[in-house]
């Protein structure tokens, strides 16, 4: 994958300097740590240069050097990214959170409350009813930013668990990951619904297209996944990701097939449908419910990053529908490149 076009001064620093070797200093550089009264989650500059340093922990750059990963002067950079990114988190969530601690028994009930009291826009319904091809396209590119490392976050979480709670957590990962298959890995299922849609399948191809909104999805994740403290916040949003996955990935296959488009074409989505129905219940209860139970105290992190989780993902489908009731692509500066 090639550095990104940067969108700002600081991604535009970042992609400079690291074509030099990892123990390069950084240059000077201007970052406030104030997110009051700025959109976090529409930051261009921020959201690609925090999304820069994350995926130098997943498969990095070609031409940078890895040492990167460990540089000090860019940890810290990254760090005070991630404060204004969980800062913004926390301004979008904090006045919908319960006010009062959650039993760590309660939280797979508290996990459905607040699946059932998300408000976001009907995404699923509109790709099953009225989009475009051209539109469904652009959507696939979207999710293409987390679904072509899927599952990668959440596996930073296996080490820091324990027994019970672990086996929960493979048992969700070993489906992602195909049972050992190679072909059966939803990441590989994902690349082959984009070579059928005439889509580059190689990784990180759209990340100049796709906006800030979206780059926050995967953000989000990674910054929940790399940080110990952060790990009930990153049960927490896997859980109400698979509690919410089965009903759309079912509207997004119907979708697909009113395109015209033959059953075998949608088998990344009928594949979610019946491993989500499953592993919701592993997410909510075992997994969850019990990381509350070896940790009563982070039973709101557990909250927060469910809570975060919906509310960014919402934020991400508002903008793709917004732009497509205003006819305009949802993507960034051209229309969807096609395979080479």
């Amino acid at each position: 994958m090639l550095l990104p076009t940067p969108r700002g001064p600081v991604s535009a620093m970042l992609t400079e300097v690291l074509t030099r070797p990892g123990d390069a200093p950084l240059p000077r550089h201007t970052l406030g740590d104030d997110t009051v009264g700025n959109d976090v989650l529409a930051d261009e500059d921020l959201q690609l240069s925090l999304w820069i340093c994350y995926e130098l922990s997943y498969q990095g750059f070609e031409g940078v050097d890895a040492a990167w990963e460990d540089s000090l002067p860019l940890l810290r950079l990254r760090q005070a990214l991630e404060r204004r990114m969980e800062t913004g988190l926390h301004d979008l969530v904090d006045d919908v959170l319960p006010s009062a601690p959650i039993a760590p028994h309660d939280v797979p009930a508290a996990l459905t409350r607040v699946v059932e009291e998300d408000t976001g826009p009907a995404l699923a319904g509109f790709l099953q009813r009225e989009a475009s091809l051209a539109q469904f396209r652009e959507f696939v590119v979207h999710r293409s930013i987390y679904h072509l490392k899927e599952a990668d976050p959440h596996s930073f979480a296996l080490p820091r668990l324990p027994g019970a709670v672990k086996a929960a957590l493979v048992e969700i990962q070993a489906d992602e990951y195909g049972g050992g298959h190679p072909q059966r890995m939803h990441s590989e299922l994902f690349r082959s619904l984009m070579r059928t849609l005439e889509l580059d399948d190689s990784y990180g191809a759209y990340v100049d297209r796709v906006p800030a909104t979206t780059l926050a999805v995967s953000n989000m994740m990674s910054l929940f996944a790399l940080h110990r403290r952060l790990l009930g916040a990153l049960l927490g949003q896997l859980a109400v990701f698979e509690m919410t996955s089965s009903l759309p990935n079912r509207r997004y296959s119907n979708g697909l097939q009113r395109l015209g488009y033959a059953p075998e074409a949608a088998r990344y989505y009928d594949e979610h449908v019946q491993a989500d129905a499953v592993h919701e219940q592993i997410a909510a209860h075992d997994l969850c419910g019990g990381y509350a139970r070896h940790h009563p105290d982070q039973t709101g992190t557990v909250l927060f990053g469910a809570t975060a989780g919906l509310a960014v993902e919402a934020r991400c489908a508002t903008v793709l529908l917004d732009r497509w009731a205003n006819d305009t692509s949802s993507l960034r500066n051209r229309s969807v490149a096609t395979a080479a």
